[in-house]
């Protein structure tokens, strides 16, 4: 059953989705070959083209495009939507030219973001690539509806998700609401195949409508961690020492602290 309610719909719900990809190599120029790779994987466009089709499933119209690639890595890309245009869509595309240290964008009531972090440790072979997505919306559409398509967007070894309902809204009785769904985890919208790879943990603080979830893969197969070589090309003893670095990193940013 809908609610009703005096006026507009003016509860802003929050996706935040982040993604992490985690990789070994042996030397600076397979590190340099992985980022490279990593940023023409995510480069703007092909990061547009998933945030149009995560306005398409929530249900929104886009306004505005702003995207970018930047040297010597990392993307961004901004869409501002609209929960409806009156029967006229409205689609205005733009490519930034700003620097990368400036970042300028109009919003209205709702908008979705995306950005790209290659990084790695200088020393000891892994390299990090980190995606976030913000989904910001009002009214009646959800970003929860595009979390299954997200996380199927990246092949990620660790997730962050978290969503928040801001602000509230009125009945047609004037009784404020503070949430107009009912709503325990964020795990209630991720699909079977999704929980079958992934290990999770929730944390979540019920009477202020925030919600956390943490993913990591469950299952480990060095051989999908390193970049230019072969568990074959390498002695076992290297390659226990190679595993143990990457789990350590998966684990770190999984329980967000640093680990002995």
């Amino acid at each position: 059953m809908k609610i009703k309610l005096h006026g507009f719909n003016n509860l802003t719900k929050t996706l935040s989705f982040c993604m992490y990809d985690i990789c070994y190599t042996k030397t600076v120029s397979d590190r340099n070959a992985y980022i490279a790779y990593i940023d023409e994987q995510y480069n703007a466009e092909r990061l547009t083209q998933i945030l149009k089709k995560v306005t398409a499933i929530i249900g929104a119209n886009i306004l505005s495009i702003a995207n970018q690639d930047y040297e010597p890595q990392g993307a961004s890309v901004t869409l501002l939507v609209c929960e409806e245009t009156n029967g006229t869509p409205l689609q205005k595309e733009q490519t930034s030219t700003l620097e990368p240290e400036v970042i300028l964008a109009h919003l209205d009531k709702s908008h979705i973001s995306v950005h790209t972090y290659p990084e790695y440790h200088p020393h000891n072979g892994v390299c990090t690539f980190r995606a976030d997505i913000d989904v910001s919306t009002c009214g009646q559409i959800s970003p929860l509806k595009a979390l299954n398509f997200l996380i199927n967007s990246f092949d990620a070894d660790i997730m962050t998700i978290d969503y928040r309902v801001r602000g509230f809204t009125r009945d047609i009785n004037g009784r404020k609401i503070f949430n107009d769904h009912k709503f325990i985890s964020i795990q209630d919208y991720i699909d079977q195949s999704i929980f079958d790879k992934y290990e999770m943990i929730d944390v979540n603080v019920y009477q202020e409508n925030i919600y956390h979830t943490k993913c990591k893969l469950k299952n480990f197969d060095l051989d999908n961690y390193l970049f230019g070589f072969s568990p074959s090309d390498i002695h076992p003893e290297e390659a226990r020492e190679i595993t143990r670095r990457v789990q350590k990193e998966m684990d770190e940013i999984f329980h967000g602290q640093n680990l002995l």
